[in-house]
Protein backbone atom coordinates (compact mmCIF):
# COMPACT_ATOMS: atom_id res chain seq x y z
CA UNK A 1 0.00 0.00 0.00
CA UNK A 2 2.96 2.13 1.01
CA UNK A 3 4.40 1.72 -3.02
CA UNK A 4 0.61 2.45 -4.26
CA UNK A 5 0.56 5.35 -2.15
CA UNK A 6 4.10 6.40 -3.21
CA UNK A 7 3.44 5.73 -6.64
CA UNK A 8 0.15 8.01 -7.15
CA UNK A 9 1.85 11.02 -5.85
CA UNK A 10 4.60 10.43 -8.66
CA UNK A 11 2.15 10.42 -11.47
CA UNK A 12 -0.15 12.87 -10.01
CA UNK A 13 2.99 15.55 -10.15
CA UNK A 14 5.03 13.79 -13.10
CA UNK A 15 1.38 14.34 -15.15
CA UNK A 16 0.45 18.14 -13.76
CA UNK A 17 4.28 18.87 -15.13
CA UNK A 18 3.07 18.63 -19.04
CA UNK A 19 -1.07 17.99 -18.96
CA UNK A 20 -1.83 21.49 -18.48
CA UNK A 21 0.16 22.35 -21.88
CA UNK A 22 -2.17 21.51 -24.83
CA UNK A 23 -5.01 23.03 -22.58
CA UNK A 24 -3.38 26.24 -23.13
CA UNK A 25 -5.49 27.47 -26.11
CA UNK A 26 -8.54 26.83 -24.48
CA UNK A 27 -7.21 28.92 -21.27
CA UNK A 28 -6.21 31.35 -23.05
CA UNK A 29 -10.03 31.79 -24.70
CA UNK A 30 -11.57 30.94 -21.59
CA UNK A 31 -9.55 33.59 -19.07
CA UNK A 32 -9.37 35.78 -22.21
CA UNK A 33 -5.60 36.06 -21.73
CA UNK A 34 -2.51 37.00 -24.72
CA UNK A 35 -0.35 33.92 -25.40
CA UNK A 36 2.52 35.76 -23.18
CA UNK A 37 0.07 35.67 -20.30
CA UNK A 38 -1.40 32.29 -20.53
CA UNK A 39 2.37 31.06 -20.93
CA UNK A 40 2.76 32.39 -17.31
CA UNK A 41 0.59 29.30 -16.49
CA UNK A 42 3.42 27.00 -17.34
CA UNK A 43 6.26 29.07 -16.46
CA UNK A 44 4.97 29.78 -12.65
CA UNK A 45 4.70 26.36 -12.45
CA UNK A 46 7.93 25.02 -13.56
CA UNK A 47 9.91 28.25 -11.89
CA UNK A 48 7.99 27.26 -8.16
CA UNK A 49 9.08 23.82 -8.43
CA UNK A 50 12.37 24.08 -9.16
CA UNK A 51 13.25 26.54 -6.31
CA UNK A 52 11.44 24.19 -4.07
CA UNK A 53 12.65 21.22 -5.05
CA UNK A 54 16.50 22.03 -3.49
CA UNK A 55 15.07 22.64 0.36
CA UNK A 56 13.09 18.87 0.08
CA UNK A 57 15.75 16.71 1.96
CA UNK A 58 16.47 19.77 4.99
CA UNK A 59 12.20 20.09 5.30
CA UNK A 60 12.16 16.08 5.52
CA UNK A 61 14.84 16.12 7.92
CA UNK A 62 13.68 19.00 10.58
CA UNK A 63 9.86 17.91 10.19
CA UNK A 64 10.00 14.65 9.41
CA UNK A 65 9.44 13.23 5.65
CA UNK A 66 5.57 11.76 6.67
CA UNK A 67 4.61 14.72 7.46
CA UNK A 68 5.98 16.73 4.82
CA UNK A 69 4.66 14.25 2.06
CA UNK A 70 0.95 14.83 3.74
CA UNK A 71 1.44 18.74 3.56
CA UNK A 72 2.51 18.38 -0.01
CA UNK A 73 0.45 16.11 -1.15
CA UNK A 74 -2.27 17.98 0.78
CA UNK A 75 -1.37 21.51 -0.70
CA UNK A 76 -0.80 19.47 -4.35
CA UNK A 77 -4.81 18.52 -4.01
CA UNK A 78 -5.94 22.04 -2.58
CA UNK A 79 -3.76 23.98 -5.22
CA UNK A 80 -5.66 21.75 -8.13
CA UNK A 81 -8.91 22.27 -7.13
CA UNK A 82 -8.53 26.20 -6.78
CA UNK A 83 -6.73 25.90 -10.64
CA UNK A 84 -9.80 24.56 -12.27
CA UNK A 85 -12.26 26.84 -10.51
CA UNK A 86 -10.24 29.95 -11.40
CA UNK A 87 -11.93 32.69 -13.05
CA UNK A 88 -8.86 35.06 -14.31
CA UNK A 89 -5.05 34.86 -15.62
CA UNK A 90 -3.88 36.17 -12.38
CA UNK A 91 -5.48 33.77 -10.28
CA UNK A 92 -4.61 30.91 -12.70
CA UNK A 93 -0.93 31.74 -12.61
CA UNK A 94 -0.87 32.65 -8.40
CA UNK A 95 -2.84 28.99 -8.08
CA UNK A 96 -0.50 27.59 -10.70
CA UNK A 97 2.87 28.82 -8.48
CA UNK A 98 1.11 27.07 -5.09
CA UNK A 99 0.72 24.07 -7.41
CA UNK A 100 4.16 24.07 -8.26
CA UNK A 101 5.24 24.84 -4.37
CA UNK A 102 3.76 21.81 -3.27
CA UNK A 103 4.37 19.42 -6.13
CA UNK A 104 8.12 19.71 -5.83
CA UNK A 105 8.26 17.54 -3.29
CA UNK A 106 6.65 14.47 -4.23
CA UNK A 107 8.94 13.25 -6.62
CA UNK A 108 12.35 13.13 -4.36
CA UNK A 109 10.20 11.99 -1.36
CA UNK A 110 8.48 9.30 -3.41
CA UNK A 111 11.52 7.76 -4.90
CA UNK A 112 13.24 7.83 -1.13
CA UNK A 113 10.11 6.24 0.44
CA UNK A 114 10.63 3.31 -1.91
CA UNK A 115 14.48 3.41 -1.55
CA UNK A 116 14.13 2.79 2.45
CA UNK A 117 11.21 0.52 1.60
CA UNK A 118 13.36 -2.21 0.25
CA UNK A 119 16.63 -3.74 0.80
CA UNK A 120 19.97 -3.02 -1.76
CA UNK A 121 19.59 -5.90 -3.55
CA UNK A 122 15.60 -5.20 -4.17
CA UNK A 123 15.99 -1.30 -4.96
CA UNK A 124 16.34 -2.14 -8.82
CA UNK A 125 12.83 -3.81 -9.02
CA UNK A 126 11.41 -0.46 -6.85
CA UNK A 127 13.25 2.01 -8.91
CA UNK A 128 11.45 0.45 -11.88
CA UNK A 129 8.35 0.54 -10.62
CA UNK A 130 9.02 4.27 -9.19
CA UNK A 131 10.28 4.91 -12.62
CA UNK A 132 7.02 3.98 -14.49
CA UNK A 133 5.13 7.03 -12.62
CA UNK A 134 7.77 9.02 -13.21
CA UNK A 135 8.35 8.79 -17.24
CA UNK A 136 4.82 7.64 -18.30
CA UNK A 137 3.48 10.72 -16.64
CA UNK A 138 5.07 13.22 -19.37
CA UNK A 139 4.32 10.72 -21.89
CA UNK A 140 0.67 10.16 -21.33
CA UNK A 141 0.11 13.96 -20.03
CA UNK A 142 -0.71 15.21 -23.51
CA UNK A 143 -2.75 12.29 -24.57
CA UNK A 144 -4.50 12.57 -21.30
CA UNK A 145 -4.52 16.45 -21.53
CA UNK A 146 -6.15 16.55 -24.72
CA UNK A 147 -9.03 13.82 -24.08
CA UNK A 148 -10.06 15.55 -20.79
CA UNK A 149 -10.36 18.89 -22.75
CA UNK A 150 -11.83 17.77 -25.85
CA UNK A 151 -14.48 15.56 -24.21
CA UNK A 152 -14.90 17.86 -21.12
CA UNK A 153 -13.38 20.93 -20.46
CA UNK A 154 -9.81 22.33 -19.26
CA UNK A 155 -10.87 22.75 -15.78
CA UNK A 156 -10.75 18.67 -15.58
CA UNK A 157 -6.73 18.79 -16.76
CA UNK A 158 -6.58 20.09 -12.49
CA UNK A 159 -9.90 18.86 -11.31
CA UNK A 160 -8.49 15.05 -11.78
CA UNK A 161 -6.17 15.32 -9.42
CA UNK A 162 -8.72 15.55 -6.40
CA UNK A 163 -9.78 11.37 -6.39
CA UNK A 164 -6.26 10.81 -6.96
CA UNK A 165 -4.74 13.38 -3.91
CA UNK A 166 -7.31 11.99 -1.53
CA UNK A 167 -7.06 8.58 -1.58
CA UNK A 168 -3.22 9.26 -1.73
CA UNK A 169 -3.28 11.47 0.99
CA UNK A 170 -5.16 8.20 3.06
CA UNK A 171 -2.86 6.05 2.70
CA UNK A 172 0.29 8.10 4.00
CA UNK A 173 -1.99 8.56 7.00
CA UNK A 174 -2.76 4.93 7.39
CA UNK A 175 0.69 2.82 5.84
CA UNK A 176 3.54 5.20 6.09
CA UNK A 177 6.07 5.47 9.22
CA UNK A 178 7.37 8.83 10.43
CA UNK A 179 11.21 9.18 10.23
CA UNK A 180 13.49 10.91 13.11
CA UNK A 181 13.81 14.61 12.94
CA UNK A 182 16.11 16.35 14.02
CA UNK A 183 14.51 19.69 15.86
CA UNK A 184 17.52 21.49 16.18
CA UNK A 185 18.48 21.48 12.60
CA UNK A 186 19.26 25.51 11.54
CA UNK A 187 18.26 26.40 8.30
CA UNK A 188 20.60 28.27 5.71
CA UNK A 189 18.76 31.26 4.41
CA UNK A 190 21.50 32.78 2.81
CA UNK A 191 22.29 29.92 0.43
CA UNK A 192 18.45 29.04 0.08
CA UNK A 193 17.79 32.73 -1.60
CA UNK A 194 21.17 33.02 -3.38
CA UNK A 195 20.30 29.62 -5.02
CA UNK A 196 16.38 30.42 -5.38
CA UNK A 197 17.56 33.51 -7.06
CA UNK A 198 20.12 31.41 -9.69
CA UNK A 199 17.61 28.58 -10.45
CA UNK A 200 14.29 31.18 -10.66
CA UNK A 201 16.60 33.95 -12.96
CA UNK A 202 18.02 30.26 -15.13
CA UNK A 203 14.69 29.08 -15.53
CA UNK A 204 13.15 32.33 -16.56
CA UNK A 205 15.77 32.74 -19.05
CA UNK A 206 15.36 29.43 -20.77
CA UNK A 207 11.36 29.58 -20.81
CA UNK A 208 11.40 32.96 -22.40
CA UNK A 209 14.29 32.74 -24.27
CA UNK A 210 12.71 31.96 -27.65
CA UNK A 211 9.98 34.55 -27.33
CA UNK A 212 12.22 37.58 -26.67
CA UNK A 213 14.92 36.54 -29.09
CA UNK A 214 17.18 35.31 -26.46
CA UNK A 215 20.39 37.57 -25.91
CA UNK A 216 18.66 40.37 -28.52
CA UNK A 217 16.83 40.83 -25.60
CA UNK A 218 17.82 43.56 -22.18
CA UNK A 219 15.20 40.81 -20.06
CA UNK A 220 17.21 37.77 -21.44
CA UNK A 221 21.14 39.49 -20.32
CA UNK A 222 19.30 40.28 -17.28
CA UNK A 223 18.10 37.10 -16.30
CA UNK A 224 21.35 36.00 -17.20
CA UNK A 225 23.31 38.01 -15.05
CA UNK A 226 20.96 37.81 -12.13
CA UNK A 227 21.19 33.67 -12.41
CA UNK A 228 25.35 33.61 -12.40
CA UNK A 229 25.55 36.23 -9.38
CA UNK A 230 22.97 33.92 -7.75
CA UNK A 231 25.27 30.77 -8.21
CA UNK A 232 28.36 32.52 -7.31
CA UNK A 233 27.11 33.80 -4.06
CA UNK A 234 25.59 30.39 -3.69
CA UNK A 235 28.81 28.60 -4.29
CA UNK A 236 30.63 31.01 -2.44
CA UNK A 237 28.37 30.75 0.67
CA UNK A 238 27.86 27.21 0.83
CA UNK A 239 31.53 26.30 0.61
CA UNK A 240 32.57 28.92 3.23
CA UNK A 241 29.47 28.42 6.11
CA UNK A 242 29.77 25.50 8.71
CA UNK A 243 26.42 24.48 7.98
CA UNK A 244 25.50 24.99 3.96
CA UNK A 245 21.84 24.26 2.11
CA UNK A 246 23.16 21.86 0.80
CA UNK A 247 25.38 19.19 1.73
CA UNK A 248 28.44 19.29 -0.65
CA UNK A 249 29.31 15.65 1.12
CA UNK A 250 26.82 14.20 -1.28
CA UNK A 251 28.93 14.71 -3.84
CA UNK A 252 31.94 12.82 -2.91
CA UNK A 253 30.17 9.71 -3.62
CA UNK A 254 31.25 8.97 -6.97
CA UNK A 255 27.80 7.12 -8.19
CA UNK A 256 25.95 10.03 -6.81
CA UNK A 257 27.91 12.52 -8.69
CA UNK A 258 27.97 10.48 -11.89
CA UNK A 259 24.18 10.21 -11.64
CA UNK A 260 23.80 13.93 -11.63
CA UNK A 261 26.21 14.67 -14.49
CA UNK A 262 24.49 12.08 -16.67
CA UNK A 263 20.52 13.09 -15.60
CA UNK A 264 21.73 16.35 -16.90
CA UNK A 265 22.43 14.50 -20.18
CA UNK A 266 19.19 12.29 -19.52
CA UNK A 267 17.17 15.61 -19.42
CA UNK A 268 18.79 17.72 -22.72
CA UNK A 269 18.18 14.71 -24.59
CA UNK A 270 15.56 12.61 -24.02
CA UNK A 271 12.84 14.43 -22.68
CA UNK A 272 13.86 17.33 -25.47
CA UNK A 273 12.53 14.57 -27.79
CA UNK A 274 9.72 14.14 -26.93
CA UNK A 275 8.32 17.55 -27.27
CA UNK A 276 9.86 17.71 -31.03
CA UNK A 277 8.01 14.73 -31.59
CA UNK A 278 4.95 16.03 -30.19
CA UNK A 279 5.39 19.09 -32.27
CA UNK A 280 6.32 16.93 -35.39
CA UNK A 281 2.96 14.78 -35.49
CA UNK A 282 0.94 17.78 -35.06
CA UNK A 283 2.61 20.68 -37.23
CA UNK A 284 4.42 18.47 -39.96
CA UNK A 285 1.91 15.38 -40.20
CA UNK A 286 -0.59 17.08 -39.59
CA UNK A 287 -2.05 14.40 -36.08
CA UNK A 288 -4.85 16.00 -34.36
CA UNK A 289 -4.21 16.45 -30.30
CA UNK A 290 -5.41 13.19 -29.46
CA UNK A 291 -4.21 10.52 -32.24
CA UNK A 292 -0.95 12.30 -31.90
CA UNK A 293 -1.43 11.54 -27.91
CA UNK A 294 -1.95 8.32 -28.76
CA UNK A 295 1.02 7.29 -30.91
CA UNK A 296 3.71 8.85 -28.27
CA UNK A 297 2.20 6.07 -25.74
CA UNK A 298 3.74 4.02 -28.03
CA UNK A 299 6.92 5.16 -26.41
CA UNK A 300 5.29 4.71 -23.12
CA UNK A 301 4.67 1.09 -24.35
CA UNK A 302 8.67 0.75 -24.76
CA UNK A 303 9.45 2.56 -21.51
CA UNK A 304 7.06 0.27 -19.44
CA UNK A 305 8.76 -2.79 -21.11
CA UNK A 306 11.98 -1.69 -20.43
CA UNK A 307 11.23 -0.92 -16.98
CA UNK A 308 9.64 -4.09 -16.32
CA UNK A 309 12.49 -6.03 -17.42
CA UNK A 310 15.49 -3.91 -16.29
CA UNK A 311 14.72 -5.56 -12.62
CA UNK A 312 15.73 -8.55 -13.17
CA UNK A 313 18.53 -7.86 -15.61
CA UNK A 314 20.25 -5.40 -13.17
CA UNK A 315 20.66 -8.84 -10.57
CA UNK A 316 22.68 -9.99 -13.69
CA UNK A 317 24.42 -7.03 -15.84
CA UNK A 318 26.32 -4.20 -14.56
CA UNK A 319 23.87 -0.96 -14.56
CA UNK A 320 26.77 0.84 -16.75
CA UNK A 321 25.95 -1.85 -19.21
CA UNK A 322 22.39 -1.52 -19.39
CA UNK A 323 22.59 1.96 -19.62
CA UNK A 324 24.88 1.64 -22.20
CA UNK A 325 22.66 -0.49 -23.99
CA UNK A 326 19.78 2.07 -23.14
CA UNK A 327 21.92 5.29 -24.70
CA UNK A 328 22.87 3.22 -27.98
CA UNK A 329 19.56 2.18 -28.90
CA UNK A 330 18.25 6.52 -27.79
CA UNK A 331 20.71 7.28 -30.50
CA UNK A 332 20.22 5.02 -33.39
CA UNK A 333 16.02 5.76 -33.45
CA UNK A 334 17.71 9.49 -32.60
CA UNK A 335 19.29 8.85 -35.91
CA UNK A 336 16.08 7.52 -37.67
CA UNK A 337 14.38 10.60 -36.67
CA UNK A 338 16.57 12.70 -39.08
CA UNK A 339 14.76 11.51 -41.72
CA UNK A 340 11.25 11.73 -40.99
CA UNK A 341 9.38 13.60 -42.96
CA UNK A 342 5.82 14.50 -43.74
CA UNK A 343 5.07 11.48 -45.84
CA UNK A 344 6.82 9.05 -42.92
CA UNK A 345 3.83 6.24 -42.21
CA UNK A 346 2.10 5.64 -38.91
CA UNK A 347 3.70 2.31 -38.00
CA UNK A 348 7.36 3.48 -38.67
CA UNK A 349 7.13 6.22 -36.33
CA UNK A 350 5.51 3.75 -33.70
CA UNK A 351 7.96 1.38 -34.00
CA UNK A 352 10.79 4.27 -33.72
CA UNK A 353 9.42 5.28 -30.16
CA UNK A 354 8.39 1.93 -29.18
CA UNK A 355 12.61 1.22 -29.23
CA UNK A 356 13.53 4.60 -28.02
CA UNK A 357 11.48 3.88 -24.99
CA UNK A 358 13.00 0.44 -24.51
CA UNK A 359 16.27 2.52 -24.73
CA UNK A 360 14.97 5.14 -21.98
CA UNK A 361 13.49 2.41 -19.99
CA UNK A 362 16.98 0.99 -19.88
CA UNK A 363 18.57 4.61 -18.82
CA UNK A 364 16.59 5.47 -16.20
CA UNK A 365 15.91 3.06 -13.60
CA UNK A 366 19.45 2.06 -13.48
CA UNK A 367 20.74 5.44 -12.77
CA UNK A 368 18.35 5.57 -10.50
CA UNK A 369 19.20 2.67 -8.88
CA UNK A 370 23.23 3.31 -8.94
CA UNK A 371 22.90 6.57 -8.01
CA UNK A 372 22.02 5.87 -4.35
CA UNK A 373 23.57 2.44 -4.49
CA UNK A 374 26.59 3.69 -2.08
CA UNK A 375 24.91 7.03 -0.68
CA UNK A 376 23.92 6.49 3.75
CA UNK A 377 21.00 6.90 4.51
CA UNK A 378 20.78 10.15 5.55
CA UNK A 379 21.20 11.78 2.76
CA UNK A 380 18.52 9.89 0.28
CA UNK A 381 16.01 12.57 0.89
CA UNK A 382 18.34 15.26 -0.16
CA UNK A 383 19.87 13.02 -2.96
CA UNK A 384 16.78 12.34 -4.18
CA UNK A 385 15.83 15.96 -4.26
CA UNK A 386 19.52 17.17 -5.96
CA UNK A 387 18.62 13.98 -8.30
CA UNK A 388 15.02 15.75 -9.57
CA UNK A 389 16.52 19.26 -9.40
CA UNK A 390 19.56 18.77 -11.93
CA UNK A 391 17.12 16.37 -14.10
CA UNK A 392 14.38 18.95 -14.00
CA UNK A 393 17.18 22.07 -14.93
CA UNK A 394 18.91 19.75 -17.70
CA UNK A 395 15.07 19.24 -19.30
CA UNK A 396 14.14 23.20 -19.07
CA UNK A 397 17.76 24.07 -20.86
CA UNK A 398 17.23 21.38 -23.21
CA UNK A 399 13.85 21.93 -24.90
CA UNK A 400 14.38 25.80 -25.39
CA UNK A 401 17.75 25.02 -26.60
CA UNK A 402 16.15 22.59 -29.31
CA UNK A 403 12.99 24.89 -30.16
CA UNK A 404 15.49 27.66 -30.86
CA UNK A 405 17.56 25.63 -33.16
CA UNK A 406 13.82 24.32 -34.74
CA UNK A 407 12.91 27.90 -35.29
CA UNK A 408 16.37 28.59 -36.75
CA UNK A 409 17.41 26.61 -39.00
CA UNK A 410 13.57 26.65 -40.63
CA UNK A 411 13.86 30.15 -41.27
CA UNK A 412 17.04 29.96 -42.45
CA UNK A 413 15.70 27.17 -45.00
CA UNK A 414 12.71 28.96 -45.59
CA UNK A 415 14.90 31.75 -47.10
CA UNK A 416 17.37 29.30 -48.93
CA UNK A 417 14.72 27.56 -50.64
CA UNK A 418 12.65 30.66 -51.88
CA UNK A 419 15.23 32.18 -53.20
CA UNK A 420 15.32 29.35 -55.73
CA UNK A 421 11.75 29.92 -57.36
CA UNK A 422 12.88 32.31 -59.98
CA UNK A 423 11.31 32.12 -63.61
CA UNK A 424 15.01 31.13 -64.76
CA UNK A 425 14.34 27.74 -62.31
CA UNK A 426 14.06 24.69 -64.67
CA UNK A 427 12.14 22.81 -62.36
CA UNK A 428 9.39 25.56 -62.37
CA UNK A 429 8.67 25.41 -66.18
CA UNK A 430 8.04 21.48 -65.20
CA UNK A 431 4.68 20.83 -66.77
CA UNK A 432 3.92 19.36 -63.23
CA UNK A 433 5.24 21.95 -61.65
CA UNK A 434 3.42 24.46 -63.57
CA UNK A 435 0.06 22.92 -63.38
CA UNK A 436 0.10 22.74 -59.73
CA UNK A 437 1.35 25.97 -58.52
CA UNK A 438 0.80 28.96 -61.02
CA UNK A 439 3.03 31.50 -59.53
CA UNK A 440 1.27 34.46 -61.78
CA UNK A 441 -1.55 34.33 -59.30
CA UNK A 442 -2.02 35.19 -55.20
CA UNK A 443 -3.28 32.21 -54.89
CA UNK A 444 -0.80 30.24 -56.14
CA UNK A 445 2.38 32.09 -54.84
CA UNK A 446 0.09 31.33 -51.49
CA UNK A 447 -0.09 27.69 -52.58
CA UNK A 448 3.95 27.69 -52.50
CA UNK A 449 4.87 29.59 -50.19
CA UNK A 450 2.93 26.75 -47.70
CA UNK A 451 4.89 24.15 -49.66
CA UNK A 452 7.74 25.68 -49.23
CA UNK A 453 7.45 26.76 -45.38
CA UNK A 454 6.55 22.74 -44.89
CA UNK A 455 9.78 21.77 -46.70
CA UNK A 456 11.77 24.35 -44.38
CA UNK A 457 9.94 22.93 -41.33
CA UNK A 458 10.59 19.31 -41.85
CA UNK A 459 14.17 20.63 -42.50
CA UNK A 460 14.44 21.78 -39.09
CA UNK A 461 13.16 19.05 -37.52
CA UNK A 462 15.77 16.93 -38.97
CA UNK A 463 18.81 19.50 -38.27
CA UNK A 464 16.74 19.45 -34.36
CA UNK A 465 16.63 15.24 -34.37
CA UNK A 466 20.41 15.25 -35.44
CA UNK A 467 21.63 17.60 -32.44
CA UNK A 468 20.12 15.26 -30.31
CA UNK A 469 21.08 11.99 -31.70
CA UNK A 470 24.88 14.21 -31.61
CA UNK A 471 23.83 14.63 -28.33
CA UNK A 472 23.55 11.27 -26.88
CA UNK A 473 26.78 10.11 -28.38
CA UNK A 474 28.65 12.09 -26.73
CA UNK A 475 27.61 11.29 -23.49
CA UNK A 476 28.08 7.60 -23.80
CA UNK A 477 31.75 8.05 -22.57
CA UNK A 478 30.51 10.05 -19.47
CA UNK A 479 29.24 6.49 -18.27
CA UNK A 480 32.68 5.62 -16.79
CA UNK A 481 32.41 8.09 -14.31
CA UNK A 482 29.88 6.37 -12.75
CA UNK A 483 31.22 2.97 -10.42
CA UNK A 484 30.79 -0.04 -10.30
CA UNK A 485 26.94 -1.41 -9.61
CA UNK A 486 28.20 -4.85 -8.24
CA UNK A 487 29.85 -2.74 -4.99
CA UNK A 488 25.74 -2.83 -3.94
CA UNK A 489 25.14 -6.43 -4.65
CA UNK A 490 28.62 -7.78 -2.94
CA UNK A 491 28.00 -5.23 0.38
CA UNK A 492 25.87 -7.94 1.60
CA UNK A 493 28.07 -10.63 1.23
CA UNK A 494 31.16 -8.95 2.35
CA UNK A 495 29.30 -7.87 6.50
Amino acid sequence: MLVVCAMSATIMQALDTTVANVALPYMQGSLSASIDQVNWVLTSYIVASAIMTAPVGWLADRFGRKKLFIVCTIGFTIASLLCGLAHSIEQMVVFRLLQGVFGAGLIPLSQAVMLDAYPPEERGMAMSIWGMGVMLGPIMGPTIGGWLTETYSWHWVFLINLPIGVLTIMGLVGFMDETGRRTHLPFDWTGFLALSVGIGALQLMFDRGEQQGWFESPEIIAELAIALIGFYYFFAHSLTTKNPFVRFELFKDRNFAGGCIFMVVLGLTVFSTMALSTLFLQNVIGYPVLPAGLMMAARGVGTMAGMIAVGRLLKILEARTLMFVGMCMAALTMHEMVGFTNMTAGPTIIWVTVIQGLGLGLVFVPLSTVAFATLPGPLRTEGAAILTLVRNIGSSIGIPVVISVLVHSTTVNHAQLAEQITPFNDAMRMPDVGGMFDLTTDTGRALFDTYVTLQAYIIGFSNAFKLLMILAMISIPLLFIIGSSRVRRSAPAAR
